[in-house]
């Protein structure tokens, strides 16, 4: 029953809610608000992946799920500012030191994505057209053997 209702709370209070206050901020054109909301994406995406992992490892505890929804609120609260507080005192400070690696992962990623891209597109190309010669030669020797007059 617990990962179903942290399944709900993640996506009412951890995403819908999110969403539509955001979009709040871009309608009225409030920088306080856009940053605020920008660093919860940012701290909720991070948590996203942590979570994925700890998932298969950790779900087993007692009150995991129950935790995993007080964790959520307390982000989104804003007496808290949870998620204003891990990004000025974690991820901002870690971001800022790796920013230049990230950066060039990121180049090489979309490189390397762009050249893999160019060599499956080849081979898929390549494949289809040999799939469509067989294809037709088989045909043309059907019609060959059993002398089929179809034009």
């Amino acid at each position: 029953m617990a990962p179903y209702l942290y399944g709900f709370c993640r996506l009412v209070f951890g995403t819908l809610y999110p969403a539509y206050a955001s979009y709040k901020a871009v309608r009225t054109k409030n920088v306080k608000e856009y940053v605020k909301w920008m660093m919860y994406w940012i701290v909720f995406a991070l948590f996203l992946c942590v979570e994925t992992f700890s998932d298969v490892f950790i779900s087993w505890l007692p009150f995991y799920y129950e935790v995993k929804i007080v964790f959520v609120l307390w982000l989104l609260s804003p007496i808290t500012k949870g998620s204003s507080f891990l990004f000025k005192k974690f991820v901002h400070p870690q971001l800022a030191k790796r920013e230049k690696d990230i950066d060039e992962m990121i180049i090489q990623a979309s490189k390397q994505g762009y050249s893999t891209l160019v060599k499956l597109s080849s081979r898929g190309i390549s494949y289809a057209t040999n799939v469509f010669m067989k294809t037709a030669l088989t045909v043309s020797s059907v019609i060959y053997i059993f002398n089929l007059d179809i034009i």
